[in-house]
Parts: C-alpha cells; structure tokens; sequence
C-alpha cells in the first residue's frame, strides 16, 4: 500500500510501466477455472488420438480381403502377400492393443504447461506400474473372476483353470476365455491411461524442480518426477483395482444406456458433439464413445471397447455412432462452404473461394472441419445453431436404419474408402444418399440465411477500405491549427498531445501514440 504514495518511476521502454500494471489482472486470472481445465484435457487428447490414422489404415490393409487370401494375396502367384499382409495388420494392431498405454503418455504431455521429455517418461513409468498393480489387485482380490486368472498363470489353457484338468473340448476352452481375458487384462483400460497421464502431468509441474538433499541431489529436479509418479501409480493401482468392480460397471452401464437408446442416444451424442465444439471439450465426450462405451469379446477371446475399437475389430454392432458424422463432414459442411463462398460480394469472391473451396475438399477427403466450421460458429450463432441441429438428425436417422459405418481418424473420403468392404459395414448407400441430400440443405438453409439476414460470414463483413477510410477521415473536432485542408500536419506545437514534444500531456506517461511505442 505504499508504494501508492511514492513518485512512480519513470516509464520503460516498450511500456514497462504498463506491463506493471497489468501484472495483478494477470495474477487474478491465473487460477485454472473448470472450464479452462476441461479445455486442456480436450486439447491433449488430440495427440493420442492423432496416432490412430496411422493404426487404423495399417490394421485395415492387414485384412484378409485387401492385401490378405481373399484379397491381393489370393491372385495367382501373389500369395506371399499373405504373410506381409499378416505383419502389416499386426502392426495395427500393436497400436490399437497399446491405447491406454499412448493415452498416458499424450495427455501428460499435452496437460502440462512447458512439458518435456521427462514429462513422457514419467506417463510411462507411471502407467506400467499402475497397470500390472490394478490387474494383480483385480485378480487377488475380486472373487472368482481373480482365481481364473491368477491360476493361469499356472495352468494356461488348454488346461482347465478350476479343475486343472486338460481342456479337450474346444467351445468349453472358448467359454471360459472371455472371462480369463477379462481377468489379466487391465479393465480400466484408456480411461486408466487418461487418469495416469493427468497424474504424471500435474506431478511434473509440482516436482520438476524440486531440491533434494546433498546426497541424494543426483535424483533432484526432473529425475525426481518418474520416481514419485511410480508411487502415485502404485497407490492408485490398488485403490482402483480395489473400486473397478463397482465404478467399471457404472461406467459400462452408461455406456451401454448411451448405446441401448439407439436413435435418441446417437442423435443427442451428435448434438452434444458439435455444441462442444466451440469450448474444444467435444474431444473428452468423443474419447468415451470412441474408447470406453460398449464392448466385444472376439472369438480368439480378444476384448475390444468403445465404438471405433469395436468397429474396427470386426463387431457386427459397432458403427451405428459414426455413421452419422459422414453426411455432416463429408458433404454437409462442403455444402456450407459453398454457400459462404458464393454468397460473399463478387469483389471479394476470388479472394473467399482461395479459402472455402480448399476447406471443402480437405473436409470431404479427410473429415477435417474445424476450417470451415470456424468461419460461422462465432460470427453467425443461428447458422451453428442449424449445423448441431443437421447433425443430431443425421447420427439419428442413420442410427434408426441401422446404417454401419466406422472410421479411424475422421468421417472423410479416405476412411469410407478403407472401411467401405468391411463384413460389419452396412447401409453405404444409404450414408451416401443422406450425403447427397445434406450437401444440398447445407448449401441451401446457409445460402439463404446469409443473404436475407445478412449474416458476417467471411467477405460479409465491414469492407476492409470502408473501415480504414472511417478511421482516417478527420472529424470536426480534429479540424484544428496545425492541420492543413490537404490533410498533412504542421509541425506541432509545444505541449501538444502527439506524445513526441516535451511537454506533459494529459494522459500522463502513457499517452504516447501506439506507433511511438
């Protein structure tokens, strides 16, 4: 409070005086609100995620009928493509089989604040000690489902895990390998990777400079993080392994209450999807759907959980939560471009096709949308408004006609292709016609309301040279000595208020033109 009395010093260049102004705004903003936190984990799911391209084509190649025995390797003289094709799919695979284990390691690196490498490896160490903790935990101590698979480890099939008999009946050995799968195989899966990487995350940014005594100053600072993050592992491995029986079947009733809705629960998924999209939080909602809800137990015992895991791993019931995204993000929002490039002024239409019709094709050939979608979501509220109501309907419809359609990155031209021949896709002509139909009320509903109510989609907005001549023509008050009718300027006077004399003007130190500073 005294500093308040004392003859402020003299300003710094650049405006230090004004950045020491500033800086309690900045201290009273610092706390992390909920929303921005939500808006961290939203945007470091995005790396983990952004892996699964690569996996998804690798794991779709490797398919028989591509480059398998009903595919390329099945052409005379091309049969040695079957053990490439077996090695590619393999390597898909050991993506999709390592999710949780990539979850950890890109959100702790995408939450916390100036990561790095130790950030990665601490993720790591973490989340392989709270795997194997939480599994034994699982195993020890949850009843019958535990015994199964502890005795495996002892008596692997074919040998019957509760009478240590040899299995010779194939369904029974079948029956039973769900349940042990189940067992050794951490349940938790991806949400347990998510929950570690956030740990690794926040335990770095507490301890990454941490000071430790002479003696154990080797193991200071970031060497510090992957040891305390294998503690936290541990504990929570336990606590988890001890609470997963209760929290994983409410966590799996809710994913498949979303799933048992059927048309209602696609259509809200859908809208709650794209209404996110602004906030950036649609990635945390996506990563259940895609990764947690529901879940497929293949005939080698193999579980998979979430719609794209299923999808891709050959459930007949899985693709009904994609589908939808195609009619929307392949044709719908092209549409939208369309209509924003050709309702803009033809003096600046050139210039807004140089962007739109590039955003159009990357969204039709990949599924990427956030290009056009940002060019209204803000400036033009109803024309959102029309896009998460277009898109609830589609993932409804689609849904109700039981159309199957999945992706591994994104809803665009590349994914149907891949995913077009799949066993479990259905309704691909019905996914193109709904296409065909929303690239037109896209195009349609958006042309006709940019124009009637002339919304400030891009080119629509205030001229660029209108709104630099309203800045530049002199008012009235302007009109002083000093000023020539040409529009030039004397040269001022002392005291004047340009900020170059030296003389005090009334705004004080800081009353210099923006240009001077």
């Amino acid at each position: 409070m005294s500093t308040d009395h004392s003859t402020p010093p003299d300003p710094e260049p650049g405006g230090g005086a004004t950045a020491r102004t500033a800086e309690p705004a900045k201290r009273a903003k610092r706390p992390s609100s909920a929303l921005a936190v939500l808006q961290r984990l939203g945007r470091s799911l995005m790396m983990p995620i952004a892996v699964l391209p690569a996996a998804a084509i690798l794991l779709r190649l490797g398919q028989p009928d591509l480059l398998g025995a009903d595919g390329l390797a099945g052409m005379p003289g091309m049969g040695w493509m079957d053990p490439v094709a077996g090695a590619v799919g393999a390597a898909g695979d050991s993506i999709f089989q390592a999710l949780p284990l990539l979850f950890a390691v890109g959100v702790a690196i995408g939450f916390a604040k100036r990561a790095d490498g130790s950030t990665a490896l601490a993720a790591v160490v973490g989340y392989l000690v709270f795997d194997r903790v939480a599994t034994w935990t699982m195993v020890t101590f949850n009843g019958p489902t535990g015994d199964l698979g502890s005795r495996l480890v002892t008596y692997p099939l074919p040998v019957d895990p509760v009478t240590r008999e040899p299995m010779v009946d194939q369904a029974s050995a079948e029956a039973v390998g769900a349940v042990i799968n189940n067992a050794v195989k951490n349940p938790t899966d991806v949400l347990g990777g998510i929950a570690m990487g956030l740990v690794a995350a926040l335990l770095w940014q507490r301890y990454h400079r941490i000071k430790l005594p002479t003696w154990l100053g080797f193991f200071g600072g970031r060497r510090f993080v992957p040891i305390v993050t294998a503690l936290a592992g541990l504990l929570i491995g336990v606590a988890l392994g001890m609470l997963w029986p209760v929290v994983g079947s409410w966590i799996q009733d809710l994913g498949e209450g979303i799933i048992g809705a059927g048309a209602v629960g696609a259509g809200l998924y859908g809208v709650v999807n794209r209404l996110l999209l602004p906030l950036g939080l649609h990635h945390v909602v996506n990563s259940f759907i895609w990764f947690v809800s529901g879940s497929y137990t293949d005939d080698a015992g193999n579980v998979s959980n979430g719609e794209i895991t299923r999808y891709l791993a050959g459930d007949p019931s899985a693709g009904t939560f994609l589908s939808g995204f195609f009619p929307v993000l392949m044709f719908g929002l092209p549409g939208a471009a369309l209509a924003m490039w050709l309702a803009a002024p033809k003096a600046r239409r050139a210039q807004i096709g140089s962007i739109m019709i590039p955003a159009a094709l990357t969204a039709f050939a990949t599924g990427i949308t956030e290009p056009v979608e940002f060019a209204f979501i803000f400036v033009a509220p109803a024309l959102f408004a029309v896009h998460v109501v277009l898109t609830g309907l589609s993932m409804a419809i689609l849904n109700a006609l039981d159309a199957q359609l999945g992706f591994g990155f994104s809803a665009g031209l590349i994914d149907l292709l891949l995913n077009a021949t799949k066993d479990n896709t259905s309704g691909l002509g019905l996914i193109l016609l709904l296409g065909l139909v929303y690239f037109g009320l896209y195009f349609g509903i958006f042309y006709v309301l940019i124009t009637r109510f002339n919304l400030p989609t891009p080119g629509r907005e205030l001229d660029p040279e209108e709104n630099t001549a309203a800045h530049t023509v002199p008012s009235a008050a302007e009109d002083r000595p000093g000023t020539r009718v040409d529009g030039s300027l004397e040269p001022p006077e002392q005291g004047s208020s340009d900020g170059r004399s030296g003389g005090k003007s009334d705004g004080g130190p800081d009353s210099r033109s923006d240009a001077s500073g």
